[in-house]
């Protein structure tokens, strides 16, 4: 008689109880992560108890009332104007039908290749007293200074049209993927019930798509207020532009360090309105299958309107600023020499680069410690670890720049006492010091997009490499890595173009006579010569258009069934 013995035992196919002492390892790995990125903004908050009486009655008594008022202005006015642009574009080109919308679809998504800063120096050019325009019109008409009126660019107002139509395709974004992903069956019984097109998108598919709108303006007003070379280059007086001033106009590092944690209180607001939005009711299909959304023919003035609607945000957001861009670098030519020009192009391409590996390198592992300790621990880890990328550019210089300072006084410190020498600055002021800002700023970027693509892995996969007997890291390795390639790539242009684009955090940070093209371009259009700023500002938007492209193309195919 056959005994039938029990079969061997089998490497455990569940992945929440891989081993304790290997979920303990990753989590203490997003631990420290966690602790690394949210070290700044704690040495921000320690400073709010330190006294800086004099700077701080110097600012209540002159700026601190208009910083105020401006920051307010700047959220409603620009976040209204995003959301009415982005979602009426959204939907036009989501549920309607007429000519170019295809093309306008895509066209979109261009102002986001665009920085606000580049669009506010050539804005200026463009609308000042001895602009073309200005100039264009006085001609025409025969005006002489003071026959006209004509808007003042320079100024509140100006900056808010400017991030308007910077900034709307986070909200077109999203409430485009929220339209295409609306059930048909929705809105054909609205339509049985009698409602017109324009109920149904009142009452139906808007509220339907409030959580994703809600979300688009919540990135909206983040990039408003992390914005610093726009509103610095406009003249108006807001947070980023006082820290800047105060640590280093007037030398005081606790009061920039102050005001950078009362920027966090506007941040922090923007962050609760999209963590509102995620948490509001969910709509999802009840069935597998999907159909093509059917597209509403519009009559032509219908469609001359549609096609104006959608053109215009094209046209002030990228077009414009764009052509004048190339204009001045094909007519008047770039004042710097080859090797120069190259040398900035260098910084700037080796910081994106490195800082891209880094960050995929981090995310991964975050990304594998959140699928294999899938807790409540793991997610309250991952939510420090990614806080960053809500904190402006300038609010994290401040917080990187305080510890490692202090850091590096403490090893000055011990090396004098011991050996009497002196050790310098070992990490502040240094390209090291660019790394950790550039960490904290994009890490959630990386993140979100490693993640995302680790979650479309089935673990059915992750089960089968485990009963043949693969390791861990051979499941990593053999399984995940070459499913996961296209998310890594996406991950990397990301953090590549977001590096190459920043600009507060580079200008604090960065070494001494060590400039990128963003700062090299900020610090020329300063000096009036936006001619010699082209040639740099065309290279950083052609490399942003790159996932702009991409972004486009992730949003038109979320609806089976819906072509490019």
């Amino acid at each position: 008689m056959t005994d039938l013995a029990a079969p061997p035992s089998l490497p455990s196919t569940s992945l929440l109880p891989l081993r304790n002492r290997q979920t303990a390892a990753w989590l203490a790995f997003a631990a420290l992560v966690a602790l690394v990125i949210a070290a700044p903004i704690l040495a921000i908050l320690i400073n709010l108890g330190r006294p800086a009486p004099d700077v701080w009655q110097h600012l209540v008594s002159t700026v601190l009332p208009e910083m105020l008022r401006n920051t307010v202005l700047m959220m409603v006015g620009v976040g209204l104007g995003a959301m009415v642009i982005g979602t009426g574009c959204a939907w036009l080109v989501t549920m309607t039908e007429f000519p170019g919308r295809r093309l306008l679809s895509w066209a979109l998504f261009l102002p986001l290749a665009m920085p606000a800063y580049v669009s506010a120096f050539v804005y200026s050019d463009l609308l000042q007293f001895a602009g073309p325009v200005q100039t264009a019109l006085r001609h025409a008409f025969g005006w002489q200074r003071g026959d006209y009126w004509f808007p003042d660019f320079m100024s509140l107002n100006g900056a808010i049209a400017l991030f308007v139509f910077g900034f709307y395709p986070y909200v077109f974004m999203l409430a485009r993927a929220a339209f295409l992903d609306q059930s048909v069956c929705v809105l054909e019984v609205g339509r049985t019930l009698g409602l017109g097109p324009w109920t149904r998108f009142w009452r139906i598919a808007l509220p339907l798509a409030r959580p994703m709108i809600a979300g688009g303006v919540a990135l909206v007003l983040m990039e408003t207020l992390a914005d610093f070379g726009a509103v610095s280059w406009l003249g108006v007086p807001t947070f980023t532009t006082a820290i800047y001033r105060t640590w280093f106009g007037m030398g005081d590092v606790t009061a920039a360090a102050q005001l950078a944690a009362v920027l966090l209180i506007f941040v922090l607001a923007a962050v609760m309105l999209e963590r509102a939005s995620r948490q509001a009711k969910r709509f999802h299909h009840t069935s597998a299958r999907t159909r093509p959304l059917p597209l509403r023919p519009l009559r032509p003035l219908q469609a001359t309107l549609a096609i104006l609607a959608c053109f215009l945000p094209i046209l002030l957001g990228f077009l414009l600023p764009g052509g004048w861009l190339f204009h001045l670098a094909w007519v008047e030519g770039d004042g710097f020499s080859f090797g120069r020009l190259a040398g900035f192009t260098v910084n700037s391409f080796v910081l994106a680069g490195v800082s891209a590996v880094l960050l995929i390198v981090v995310a991964l592992g975050l990304a594998y410690m959140h699928r294999v300790a899938n807790n409540r621990a793991a997610s309250w880890l991952i939510r420090l670890a990614t806080m960053g990328y809500a904190v402006p550019g300038s609010v994290i210089a401040i917080g990187v720049l305080l510890p490692l300072a202090a850091f590096d006084h403490v090893v000055d410190h011990w090396a004098y006492s011991l050996f009497g020498v002196s050790s310098g600055l070992l990490l502040s002021g240094t390209v090291a010091a660019l790394f950790y800002a550039y960490l904290v700023r994009f890490l959630a970027v990386a993140f979100n997009a490693v993640d995302g693509g680790l979650h479309r892995i089935r673990p059915s996969l992750d089960q089968a490499a485990r009963v043949l007997g693969e390791t861990p890291l051979g499941v990593v390795r053999r399984v995940h890595a070459p499913l996961l390639r296209g998310s890594l790539m996406t991950a990397a242009l990301l953090v590549f173009v977001d590096v190459l684009k920043e600009l507060p955090a580079t200008m604090i940070v960065r070494p001494f006579d060590f400039d990128t093209l963003a700062v090299r371009v900020y610090q020329l259009a300063s000096d009036e010569r936006l001619a010699e700023a082209s040639t740099g500002s065309l290279i950083i938007v052609a490399v942003s258009l790159i996932p702009v492209i991409w972004l486009h193309r992730v949003v038109a195919r979320s609806r089976p069934g819906d072509s490019p």
